[in-house]
Protein backbone atom coordinates (compact mmCIF):
# COMPACT_ATOMS: atom_id res chain seq x y z
CA UNK A 1 0.00 0.00 0.00
CA UNK A 2 2.83 2.37 0.84
CA UNK A 3 4.43 1.69 -2.52
CA UNK A 4 1.17 2.65 -4.25
CA UNK A 5 1.06 5.92 -2.34
CA UNK A 6 4.69 6.58 -3.21
CA UNK A 7 3.97 5.86 -6.87
CA UNK A 8 0.98 8.18 -6.79
CA UNK A 9 3.05 11.00 -5.30
CA UNK A 10 5.68 10.58 -7.98
CA UNK A 11 3.00 10.75 -10.67
CA UNK A 12 1.38 13.78 -9.07
CA UNK A 13 4.69 15.57 -8.83
CA UNK A 14 5.44 14.77 -12.46
CA UNK A 15 1.98 15.95 -13.54
CA UNK A 16 2.30 19.15 -11.53
CA UNK A 17 5.74 19.78 -13.00
CA UNK A 18 4.37 19.37 -16.54
CA UNK A 19 1.40 21.59 -15.74
CA UNK A 20 3.55 24.41 -14.33
CA UNK A 21 5.99 24.04 -17.20
CA UNK A 22 3.64 23.60 -20.17
CA UNK A 23 -0.02 24.32 -19.38
CA UNK A 24 -0.11 27.06 -16.77
CA UNK A 25 -1.76 30.32 -17.78
CA UNK A 26 0.73 32.12 -15.59
CA UNK A 27 4.39 32.80 -16.02
CA UNK A 28 6.58 30.64 -13.82
CA UNK A 29 10.34 30.66 -13.51
CA UNK A 30 12.88 29.85 -10.82
CA UNK A 31 16.50 30.73 -10.11
CA UNK A 32 19.23 29.33 -7.92
CA UNK A 33 20.84 31.36 -5.17
CA UNK A 34 23.07 33.06 -7.74
CA UNK A 35 19.94 34.07 -9.66
CA UNK A 36 20.68 31.79 -12.60
CA UNK A 37 17.50 30.57 -14.32
CA UNK A 38 16.76 26.91 -13.57
CA UNK A 39 13.05 26.73 -14.62
CA UNK A 40 11.39 28.65 -17.51
CA UNK A 41 7.87 27.47 -18.31
CA UNK A 42 6.05 27.46 -21.63
CA UNK A 43 4.12 30.66 -20.79
CA UNK A 44 7.43 32.47 -20.29
CA UNK A 45 8.72 31.15 -23.63
CA UNK A 46 5.61 32.42 -25.45
CA UNK A 47 5.49 35.88 -23.90
CA UNK A 48 9.22 36.62 -23.55
CA UNK A 49 10.23 35.27 -26.92
CA UNK A 50 13.06 33.35 -25.25
CA UNK A 51 13.07 29.55 -25.35
CA UNK A 52 13.93 27.64 -22.21
CA UNK A 53 17.00 26.13 -23.90
CA UNK A 54 18.48 29.63 -24.42
CA UNK A 55 17.56 30.92 -20.98
CA UNK A 56 18.41 28.09 -18.56
CA UNK A 57 21.69 28.69 -16.74
CA UNK A 58 21.85 32.40 -17.61
CA UNK A 59 21.72 35.06 -14.87
CA UNK A 60 18.26 36.64 -14.63
CA UNK A 61 19.69 40.14 -14.32
CA UNK A 62 21.67 39.70 -17.54
CA UNK A 63 18.48 38.74 -19.34
CA UNK A 64 16.54 41.66 -17.83
CA UNK A 65 18.97 44.37 -16.72
CA UNK A 66 16.12 46.80 -16.03
CA UNK A 67 15.32 44.74 -12.91
CA UNK A 68 18.38 46.35 -11.36
CA UNK A 69 17.67 49.78 -12.86
CA UNK A 70 14.15 49.74 -11.39
CA UNK A 71 15.26 48.40 -8.01
CA UNK A 72 13.29 45.16 -8.40
CA UNK A 73 16.44 43.10 -7.74
CA UNK A 74 16.03 43.93 -4.06
CA UNK A 75 12.89 41.75 -3.95
CA UNK A 76 15.00 38.78 -5.07
CA UNK A 77 17.52 39.46 -2.30
CA UNK A 78 14.56 39.55 0.09
CA UNK A 79 13.32 36.21 -1.28
CA UNK A 80 16.66 34.57 -0.39
CA UNK A 81 16.07 35.68 3.18
CA UNK A 82 12.75 33.80 3.21
CA UNK A 83 10.25 36.58 2.50
CA UNK A 84 7.60 36.85 -0.22
CA UNK A 85 7.04 40.08 -2.15
CA UNK A 86 3.72 40.77 -3.89
CA UNK A 87 4.04 42.88 -7.01
CA UNK A 88 0.90 44.86 -7.95
CA UNK A 89 0.31 46.38 -11.36
CA UNK A 90 -1.00 49.55 -9.81
CA UNK A 91 2.28 50.22 -7.97
CA UNK A 92 4.93 48.49 -10.05
CA UNK A 93 3.29 48.22 -13.52
CA UNK A 94 5.16 44.95 -14.30
CA UNK A 95 7.84 42.52 -13.09
CA UNK A 96 9.60 41.68 -16.35
CA UNK A 97 9.51 43.93 -19.42
CA UNK A 98 7.48 41.65 -21.69
CA UNK A 99 5.72 42.72 -24.93
CA UNK A 100 2.10 43.92 -24.47
CA UNK A 101 -0.75 41.55 -25.34
CA UNK A 102 -3.60 44.05 -25.70
CA UNK A 103 -3.21 46.79 -28.32
CA UNK A 104 -6.11 48.76 -26.84
CA UNK A 105 -4.20 49.50 -23.64
CA UNK A 106 -1.80 52.45 -23.48
CA UNK A 107 1.20 50.39 -22.30
CA UNK A 108 4.52 49.56 -23.96
CA UNK A 109 4.98 46.56 -21.62
CA UNK A 110 2.60 43.84 -20.56
CA UNK A 111 0.89 44.93 -17.31
CA UNK A 112 1.54 42.26 -14.66
CA UNK A 113 1.01 41.31 -11.08
CA UNK A 114 3.34 38.78 -9.46
CA UNK A 115 4.88 37.00 -6.49
CA UNK A 116 8.60 36.75 -5.77
CA UNK A 117 9.43 34.26 -3.06
CA UNK A 118 11.96 31.72 -1.79
CA UNK A 119 12.53 28.28 -3.36
CA UNK A 120 13.09 25.81 -0.52
CA UNK A 121 14.19 22.17 -0.21
CA UNK A 122 14.16 20.33 3.12
CA UNK A 123 13.87 23.66 4.94
CA UNK A 124 16.81 25.19 3.09
CA UNK A 125 16.41 28.12 0.68
CA UNK A 126 18.06 27.11 -2.58
CA UNK A 127 16.82 29.91 -4.88
CA UNK A 128 13.84 32.06 -5.86
CA UNK A 129 10.48 31.47 -7.49
CA UNK A 130 8.59 34.07 -9.54
CA UNK A 131 4.97 33.78 -10.64
CA UNK A 132 3.64 36.32 -13.18
CA UNK A 133 0.06 37.04 -14.21
CA UNK A 134 -0.93 39.03 -17.30
CA UNK A 135 -3.63 41.46 -16.12
CA UNK A 136 -4.24 43.05 -19.55
CA UNK A 137 -7.72 41.59 -19.97
CA UNK A 138 -8.74 42.69 -16.49
CA UNK A 139 -7.45 46.21 -17.09
CA UNK A 140 -9.19 46.32 -20.48
CA UNK A 141 -12.46 45.24 -18.87
CA UNK A 142 -12.02 47.84 -16.15
CA UNK A 143 -11.23 50.50 -18.75
CA UNK A 144 -14.29 49.55 -20.76
CA UNK A 145 -16.41 49.64 -17.62
CA UNK A 146 -15.01 53.05 -16.70
CA UNK A 147 -15.67 54.27 -20.25
CA UNK A 148 -19.26 53.05 -20.02
CA UNK A 149 -19.69 54.72 -16.64
CA UNK A 150 -18.17 57.93 -18.01
CA UNK A 151 -20.39 57.77 -21.09
CA UNK A 152 -23.42 57.33 -18.87
CA UNK A 153 -22.27 60.21 -16.70
CA UNK A 154 -21.75 62.44 -19.73
CA UNK A 155 -25.11 61.40 -21.20
CA UNK A 156 -26.83 62.12 -17.90
CA UNK A 157 -25.05 65.47 -17.59
CA UNK A 158 -25.96 66.31 -21.19
CA UNK A 159 -29.59 65.38 -20.60
CA UNK A 160 -29.69 67.42 -17.40
CA UNK A 161 -28.07 70.34 -19.20
CA UNK A 162 -30.60 70.02 -22.03
CA UNK A 163 -33.44 70.05 -19.52
CA UNK A 164 -31.98 73.10 -17.79
CA UNK A 165 -31.48 74.80 -21.16
CA UNK A 166 -35.08 73.99 -22.12
CA UNK A 167 -36.40 75.35 -18.83
CA UNK A 168 -34.23 78.46 -19.15
CA UNK A 169 -35.37 78.96 -22.74
CA UNK A 170 -39.06 78.58 -21.89
CA UNK A 171 -38.64 81.00 -19.00
CA UNK A 172 -36.78 83.44 -21.24
CA UNK A 173 -39.33 83.01 -24.03
CA UNK A 174 -42.19 83.74 -21.64
CA UNK A 175 -40.40 86.85 -20.38
CA UNK A 176 -39.40 88.10 -23.80
CA UNK A 177 -42.91 87.70 -25.23
CA UNK A 178 -44.75 89.03 -22.21
CA UNK A 179 -42.57 92.14 -21.87
CA UNK A 180 -43.48 93.76 -25.23
CA UNK A 181 -47.01 92.39 -24.92
CA UNK A 182 -47.34 94.19 -21.59
CA UNK A 183 -46.33 97.44 -23.25
CA UNK A 184 -48.73 96.91 -26.16
CA UNK A 185 -51.70 96.08 -23.93
CA UNK A 186 -50.88 98.81 -21.43
CA UNK A 187 -50.60 101.57 -23.98
CA UNK A 188 -53.63 100.25 -25.87
CA UNK A 189 -55.67 100.69 -22.68
CA UNK A 190 -54.26 104.20 -22.25
CA UNK A 191 -55.41 105.00 -25.79
CA UNK A 192 -58.92 104.02 -24.71
CA UNK A 193 -59.12 107.02 -22.41
CA UNK A 194 -61.15 109.94 -23.67
CA UNK A 195 -58.83 112.70 -22.44
CA UNK A 196 -55.59 111.58 -24.14
CA UNK A 197 -53.58 114.46 -25.65
CA UNK A 198 -51.62 114.48 -28.90
CA UNK A 199 -48.10 114.00 -27.44
CA UNK A 200 -49.29 111.03 -25.37
CA UNK A 201 -51.03 109.57 -28.43
CA UNK A 202 -47.84 109.79 -30.45
CA UNK A 203 -45.88 108.24 -27.62
CA UNK A 204 -48.37 105.36 -27.35
CA UNK A 205 -48.24 104.65 -31.07
CA UNK A 206 -44.43 104.60 -31.03
CA UNK A 207 -44.29 102.22 -28.06
CA UNK A 208 -46.90 99.87 -29.53
CA UNK A 209 -45.19 99.77 -32.92
CA UNK A 210 -41.74 99.20 -31.41
CA UNK A 211 -42.87 96.38 -29.13
CA UNK A 212 -45.04 94.70 -31.75
CA UNK A 213 -42.08 94.78 -34.12
CA UNK A 214 -39.92 93.15 -31.43
CA UNK A 215 -42.48 90.37 -31.01
CA UNK A 216 -42.66 89.79 -34.75
CA UNK A 217 -38.86 89.60 -34.90
CA UNK A 218 -38.79 86.95 -32.16
CA UNK A 219 -41.39 84.86 -33.96
CA UNK A 220 -39.48 85.18 -37.24
CA UNK A 221 -36.25 84.10 -35.54
CA UNK A 222 -37.88 81.01 -34.01
CA UNK A 223 -39.48 80.05 -37.32
CA UNK A 224 -36.19 80.58 -39.17
CA UNK A 225 -34.33 78.39 -36.71
CA UNK A 226 -37.01 75.69 -36.93
CA UNK A 227 -36.71 75.71 -40.74
CA UNK A 228 -32.92 75.53 -40.58
CA UNK A 229 -32.99 72.61 -38.13
CA UNK A 230 -35.50 70.81 -40.36
CA UNK A 231 -33.41 71.54 -43.45
CA UNK A 232 -36.26 73.46 -45.08
CA UNK A 233 -34.65 76.86 -45.61
CA UNK A 234 -34.66 77.88 -49.25
CA UNK A 235 -32.39 80.62 -50.47
CA UNK A 236 -33.50 82.88 -53.30
CA UNK A 237 -30.04 82.82 -54.85
CA UNK A 238 -28.98 85.73 -57.01
CA UNK A 239 -25.95 87.91 -57.55
CA UNK A 240 -25.85 90.22 -54.51
CA UNK A 241 -24.06 93.52 -54.03
CA UNK A 242 -22.88 93.41 -50.40
CA UNK A 243 -22.25 97.15 -50.27
CA UNK A 244 -25.96 97.82 -50.57
CA UNK A 245 -26.72 95.06 -48.07
CA UNK A 246 -24.35 96.52 -45.45
CA UNK A 247 -25.52 100.10 -45.98
CA UNK A 248 -29.15 99.08 -45.60
CA UNK A 249 -28.40 97.20 -42.37
CA UNK A 250 -26.47 100.18 -40.99
CA UNK A 251 -29.43 102.45 -41.76
CA UNK A 252 -31.75 100.14 -39.81
CA UNK A 253 -29.65 100.16 -36.61
CA UNK A 254 -28.65 103.83 -36.70
CA UNK A 255 -31.66 105.07 -34.69
CA UNK A 256 -30.85 102.62 -31.89
CA UNK A 257 -27.17 103.53 -32.00
CA UNK A 258 -27.94 107.24 -31.93
CA UNK A 259 -30.26 106.76 -28.97
CA UNK A 260 -27.34 105.23 -27.01
CA UNK A 261 -24.87 107.81 -28.38
CA UNK A 262 -22.85 105.06 -30.02
CA UNK A 263 -20.61 106.18 -32.88
CA UNK A 264 -20.95 103.96 -35.95
CA UNK A 265 -18.05 104.21 -38.39
CA UNK A 266 -17.95 102.46 -41.76
CA UNK A 267 -15.03 101.51 -43.97
CA UNK A 268 -16.65 99.99 -47.04
CA UNK A 269 -14.76 99.19 -50.22
CA UNK A 270 -17.05 100.12 -53.13
CA UNK A 271 -15.37 97.72 -55.56
CA UNK A 272 -15.73 94.43 -53.65
CA UNK A 273 -16.91 91.56 -55.86
CA UNK A 274 -20.51 90.43 -55.68
CA UNK A 275 -21.54 87.17 -54.03
CA UNK A 276 -24.10 84.52 -54.85
CA UNK A 277 -26.77 84.41 -52.18
CA UNK A 278 -30.12 85.46 -50.84
CA UNK A 279 -30.22 89.26 -50.55
CA UNK A 280 -32.69 89.31 -47.65
CA UNK A 281 -30.91 86.55 -45.71
CA UNK A 282 -27.53 88.26 -46.08
CA UNK A 283 -29.06 91.51 -44.88
CA UNK A 284 -30.48 89.56 -41.92
CA UNK A 285 -26.96 88.36 -41.11
CA UNK A 286 -25.48 91.87 -41.11
CA UNK A 287 -28.45 93.31 -39.24
CA UNK A 288 -28.17 90.66 -36.52
CA UNK A 289 -24.47 91.37 -36.06
CA UNK A 290 -25.02 95.12 -35.90
CA UNK A 291 -28.01 94.95 -33.57
CA UNK A 292 -26.01 92.60 -31.33
CA UNK A 293 -23.15 95.11 -31.28
CA UNK A 294 -25.51 97.96 -30.38
CA UNK A 295 -27.16 95.89 -27.64
CA UNK A 296 -23.89 95.02 -25.91
CA UNK A 297 -22.09 98.33 -26.33
CA UNK A 298 -22.41 100.91 -23.56
CA UNK A 299 -23.51 104.49 -24.23
CA UNK A 300 -20.69 106.53 -25.67
CA UNK A 301 -19.03 103.48 -27.23
CA UNK A 302 -18.22 102.84 -30.86
CA UNK A 303 -18.90 100.31 -33.61
CA UNK A 304 -16.84 99.88 -36.76
CA UNK A 305 -18.23 98.16 -39.84
CA UNK A 306 -15.84 97.09 -42.60
CA UNK A 307 -16.47 95.55 -46.00
CA UNK A 308 -13.36 94.46 -47.83
CA UNK A 309 -11.98 91.91 -50.21
CA UNK A 310 -10.08 89.06 -48.54
CA UNK A 311 -8.23 87.16 -51.26
CA UNK A 312 -10.90 85.46 -53.38
CA UNK A 313 -13.54 86.10 -50.72
CA UNK A 314 -15.37 89.07 -49.25
CA UNK A 315 -15.16 89.93 -45.54
CA UNK A 316 -17.78 91.73 -43.45
CA UNK A 317 -16.25 92.77 -40.14
CA UNK A 318 -18.17 94.26 -37.19
CA UNK A 319 -16.00 95.46 -34.30
CA UNK A 320 -17.43 97.02 -31.15
CA UNK A 321 -16.05 98.49 -27.92
CA UNK A 322 -18.73 96.75 -25.86
CA UNK A 323 -18.76 94.34 -22.94
CA UNK A 324 -16.73 91.65 -24.71
CA UNK A 325 -16.94 87.88 -24.29
CA UNK A 326 -15.27 85.72 -21.67
CA UNK A 327 -12.93 83.01 -22.91
CA UNK A 328 -15.00 80.21 -21.36
CA UNK A 329 -18.14 81.28 -23.26
CA UNK A 330 -16.56 81.94 -26.66
CA UNK A 331 -16.91 78.30 -27.85
CA UNK A 332 -20.66 78.40 -27.18
CA UNK A 333 -21.43 81.86 -28.56
CA UNK A 334 -23.09 80.61 -31.76
CA UNK A 335 -25.06 77.80 -30.09
CA UNK A 336 -28.85 77.95 -30.19
CA UNK A 337 -30.57 79.29 -27.06
CA UNK A 338 -27.21 79.84 -25.31
CA UNK A 339 -26.80 83.12 -23.50
CA UNK A 340 -23.87 84.29 -21.42
CA UNK A 341 -26.27 85.32 -18.67
CA UNK A 342 -29.60 83.43 -18.81
CA UNK A 343 -30.64 84.56 -15.33
CA UNK A 344 -33.61 86.76 -14.54
CA UNK A 345 -31.23 89.53 -13.48
CA UNK A 346 -29.54 89.81 -16.87
CA UNK A 347 -29.21 93.24 -18.40
CA UNK A 348 -29.94 92.34 -22.01
CA UNK A 349 -32.99 90.62 -23.44
CA UNK A 350 -33.36 88.23 -26.33
CA UNK A 351 -33.84 84.52 -26.97
CA UNK A 352 -30.24 83.68 -27.79
CA UNK A 353 -31.08 82.95 -31.44
CA UNK A 354 -29.57 85.90 -33.31
CA UNK A 355 -25.97 84.69 -33.52
CA UNK A 356 -27.05 81.09 -34.04
CA UNK A 357 -29.02 82.25 -37.08
CA UNK A 358 -26.01 84.21 -38.29
CA UNK A 359 -23.84 81.10 -38.27
CA UNK A 360 -26.46 78.89 -39.92
CA UNK A 361 -27.25 81.42 -42.67
CA UNK A 362 -23.59 82.19 -43.36
CA UNK A 363 -22.80 78.48 -43.65
CA UNK A 364 -25.76 78.01 -46.00
CA UNK A 365 -24.04 80.59 -48.23
CA UNK A 366 -20.79 78.60 -48.14
CA UNK A 367 -19.11 81.06 -45.81
CA UNK A 368 -17.76 81.14 -42.27
CA UNK A 369 -18.28 83.36 -39.24
CA UNK A 370 -15.86 83.79 -36.36
CA UNK A 371 -15.48 85.98 -33.29
CA UNK A 372 -12.50 87.32 -31.38
CA UNK A 373 -12.61 88.99 -27.98
CA UNK A 374 -9.88 89.83 -25.51
CA UNK A 375 -12.28 89.30 -22.64
CA UNK A 376 -14.89 91.17 -20.57
CA UNK A 377 -15.13 94.90 -21.28
CA UNK A 378 -12.59 94.60 -24.12
CA UNK A 379 -15.03 94.55 -27.03
CA UNK A 380 -15.44 91.91 -29.70
CA UNK A 381 -14.90 91.48 -33.43
CA UNK A 382 -17.15 89.36 -35.67
CA UNK A 383 -15.91 88.37 -39.12
CA UNK A 384 -18.06 86.92 -41.90
CA UNK A 385 -16.19 85.50 -44.90
CA UNK A 386 -18.24 84.83 -48.06
CA UNK A 387 -17.07 83.40 -51.38
CA UNK A 388 -17.41 85.70 -54.39
CA UNK A 389 -19.63 84.83 -57.31
CA UNK A 390 -17.99 86.77 -60.12
CA UNK A 391 -14.61 88.26 -60.95
CA UNK A 392 -13.63 91.63 -59.44
CA UNK A 393 -13.99 93.47 -62.76
CA UNK A 394 -17.82 93.44 -62.49
CA UNK A 395 -18.76 97.05 -61.76
CA UNK A 396 -21.32 98.35 -59.30
CA UNK A 397 -22.72 100.46 -62.14
CA UNK A 398 -24.28 97.28 -63.49
CA UNK A 399 -26.67 97.30 -60.54
CA UNK A 400 -27.79 100.88 -60.48
CA UNK A 401 -30.85 100.32 -62.62
CA UNK A 402 -31.95 97.33 -60.59
CA UNK A 403 -31.44 98.97 -57.20
CA UNK A 404 -32.87 102.40 -57.94
CA UNK A 405 -36.50 101.53 -57.28
CA UNK A 406 -38.98 104.03 -55.98
CA UNK A 407 -39.26 103.48 -52.21
CA UNK A 408 -42.54 105.44 -51.94
CA UNK A 409 -45.70 103.35 -51.67
CA UNK A 410 -47.52 103.44 -55.04
CA UNK A 411 -50.94 104.99 -55.49
CA UNK A 412 -53.98 102.73 -55.78
CA UNK A 413 -56.36 105.41 -56.99
CA UNK A 414 -59.08 103.85 -59.14
CA UNK A 415 -58.41 100.32 -57.84
CA UNK A 416 -61.29 98.36 -56.28
CA UNK A 417 -60.19 95.74 -53.74
CA UNK A 418 -62.20 93.06 -51.93
CA UNK A 419 -60.74 92.38 -48.45
CA UNK A 420 -61.70 89.10 -46.73
CA UNK A 421 -60.66 88.65 -43.08
CA UNK A 422 -62.61 87.25 -40.13
CA UNK A 423 -60.49 89.17 -37.58
CA UNK A 424 -62.00 92.68 -37.22
CA UNK A 425 -58.79 94.50 -36.18
CA UNK A 426 -56.76 92.97 -38.98
CA UNK A 427 -59.53 93.67 -41.49
CA UNK A 428 -59.75 97.30 -40.39
CA UNK A 429 -55.98 97.72 -40.66
CA UNK A 430 -56.01 96.46 -44.25
CA UNK A 431 -58.96 98.68 -45.16
CA UNK A 432 -57.35 101.81 -43.73
CA UNK A 433 -53.98 101.12 -45.37
CA UNK A 434 -55.59 100.59 -48.76
CA UNK A 435 -57.94 103.54 -48.50
CA UNK A 436 -55.05 105.83 -47.57
CA UNK A 437 -53.42 104.77 -50.83
CA UNK A 438 -56.50 105.80 -52.77
CA UNK A 439 -58.13 102.40 -53.25
CA UNK A 440 -61.85 101.69 -53.00
CA UNK A 441 -62.35 98.81 -50.57
CA UNK A 442 -65.14 96.32 -49.99
CA UNK A 443 -64.53 94.43 -46.75
CA UNK A 444 -66.21 91.20 -45.61
CA UNK A 445 -65.61 88.81 -42.70
CA UNK A 446 -65.91 85.39 -44.33
CA UNK A 447 -65.47 83.41 -47.52
CA UNK A 448 -69.24 83.01 -47.81
CA UNK A 449 -69.78 86.79 -47.67
CA UNK A 450 -67.02 87.28 -50.23
CA UNK A 451 -68.74 84.97 -52.73
CA UNK A 452 -72.06 86.71 -52.13
CA UNK A 453 -70.42 90.08 -52.84
CA UNK A 454 -68.77 88.81 -56.01
CA UNK A 455 -72.09 87.51 -57.34
CA UNK A 456 -73.72 90.86 -56.57
CA UNK A 457 -71.34 92.83 -58.82
CA UNK A 458 -71.91 93.34 -62.49
CA UNK A 459 -69.02 92.30 -64.74
CA UNK A 460 -68.00 95.96 -65.12
CA UNK A 461 -67.99 96.58 -61.33
CA UNK A 462 -66.02 93.51 -60.22
CA UNK A 463 -63.09 94.16 -57.85
CA UNK A 464 -59.68 94.44 -59.47
CA UNK A 465 -58.12 92.24 -56.77
CA UNK A 466 -58.93 90.10 -53.71
CA UNK A 467 -56.94 90.24 -50.46
CA UNK A 468 -57.90 87.26 -48.32
CA UNK A 469 -56.88 85.74 -45.02
CA UNK A 470 -56.25 81.98 -45.01
CA UNK A 471 -57.23 80.84 -41.52
CA UNK A 472 -60.98 81.50 -41.27
CA UNK A 473 -63.80 79.43 -39.72
CA UNK A 474 -66.15 77.22 -41.76
CA UNK A 475 -64.48 78.00 -45.09
CA UNK A 476 -60.86 79.07 -45.15
CA UNK A 477 -58.97 81.04 -47.78
CA UNK A 478 -58.21 77.91 -49.79
CA UNK A 479 -61.92 77.14 -50.05
CA UNK A 480 -62.54 80.71 -51.16
CA UNK A 481 -59.94 80.79 -53.91
CA UNK A 482 -61.03 77.37 -55.18
CA UNK A 483 -64.62 78.59 -55.54
CA UNK A 484 -63.54 81.89 -57.06
CA UNK A 485 -61.45 80.12 -59.69
CA UNK A 486 -64.46 77.95 -60.57
CA UNK A 487 -66.50 81.03 -61.54
CA UNK A 488 -66.88 82.24 -65.11
CA UNK A 489 -64.36 84.92 -66.13
CA UNK A 490 -67.06 87.61 -66.32
CA UNK A 491 -68.21 86.67 -62.81
CA UNK A 492 -64.75 87.04 -61.22
CA UNK A 493 -63.06 83.72 -61.94
CA UNK A 494 -59.86 85.40 -63.09
CA UNK A 495 -59.59 88.13 -60.44
CA UNK A 496 -56.02 88.17 -59.10
CA UNK A 497 -55.73 87.41 -55.39
CA UNK A 498 -53.22 87.92 -52.58
CA UNK A 499 -53.13 85.74 -49.47
CA UNK A 500 -52.53 87.87 -46.37
CA UNK A 501 -51.87 85.33 -43.61
CA UNK A 502 -49.98 84.40 -40.49
CA UNK A 503 -49.13 81.00 -42.02
CA UNK A 504 -45.67 81.89 -43.27
CA UNK A 505 -43.58 78.73 -43.70
CA UNK A 506 -42.16 77.88 -47.15
CA UNK A 507 -44.69 75.05 -47.35
CA UNK A 508 -47.50 77.53 -46.70
CA UNK A 509 -46.21 79.82 -49.45
CA UNK A 510 -46.09 76.93 -51.92
CA UNK A 511 -49.59 75.83 -51.01
CA UNK A 512 -50.95 79.37 -51.38
CA UNK A 513 -49.49 79.80 -54.86
CA UNK A 514 -50.59 76.31 -55.92
CA UNK A 515 -54.14 77.01 -54.75
CA UNK A 516 -54.53 79.94 -57.15
CA UNK A 517 -53.28 83.04 -55.31
CA UNK A 518 -50.85 85.27 -57.16
CA UNK A 519 -48.85 86.30 -54.07
CA UNK A 520 -48.30 85.46 -50.40
CA UNK A 521 -47.91 88.29 -47.83
CA UNK A 522 -47.12 87.32 -44.25
CA UNK A 523 -48.66 88.84 -41.15
CA UNK A 524 -47.77 91.05 -39.41
CA UNK A 525 -47.42 93.21 -42.49
CA UNK A 526 -46.32 96.77 -43.05
CA UNK A 527 -49.15 98.71 -44.76
CA UNK A 528 -46.74 100.00 -47.41
CA UNK A 529 -45.66 96.43 -48.15
CA UNK A 530 -49.26 95.36 -48.76
CA UNK A 531 -49.88 98.34 -51.02
CA UNK A 532 -46.70 97.62 -53.00
CA UNK A 533 -47.65 93.94 -53.32
CA UNK A 534 -51.09 94.87 -54.68
CA UNK A 535 -49.61 97.36 -57.15
CA UNK A 536 -47.13 94.73 -58.31
CA UNK A 537 -49.84 92.11 -58.90
CA UNK A 538 -52.08 94.55 -60.76
CA UNK A 539 -49.20 95.76 -62.95
CA UNK A 540 -47.98 92.18 -63.43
Amino acid sequence: MASDVSLDLVQVQAALSRWFTEQSRQGFFATDRRFRVIVWNRWMEIHSGHSAAKVLGRPLFDLYPDLTARGTHEYYDTALSGHITVISQGLHRYVLALPPTNANLPFTEMPQSGHIGPLSSDGEIIGTVTILEDVSDRLASEAELRAQIEAQRVARATAEQALRAKDEFLSTLSHEIRTPLNAVLGWARILGRQDIDRPLLERAVQVIERNATAQAKMIDDMLDMARIVAGKVRLEVQSVDLLGVVLAAVDVVMPSANAKQIAVRTRLEPTVPRVLGDHDRLQQVVWNLLSNAVKFTESGGSIEVRLEQAGRSVAIIVRDSGQGISADFLPFLFDRFRQHDPSSSRRHGGLGLGLALVRELVELHGGTVSVVSEGPNRGSTFSVILPTSVSPEVRRADLVAADSTDELAPSLVGVHILVVDDEPDSRELSVRALEQSGARVTAVSSSIEALVELRSFSPEALPHLIVSDIGMPRQDGYDLIRQVRSLEPDRGGRIPAIALTGYATPENVERVLAAGFQMHVAKPMAPAALVSAIAGVIRG
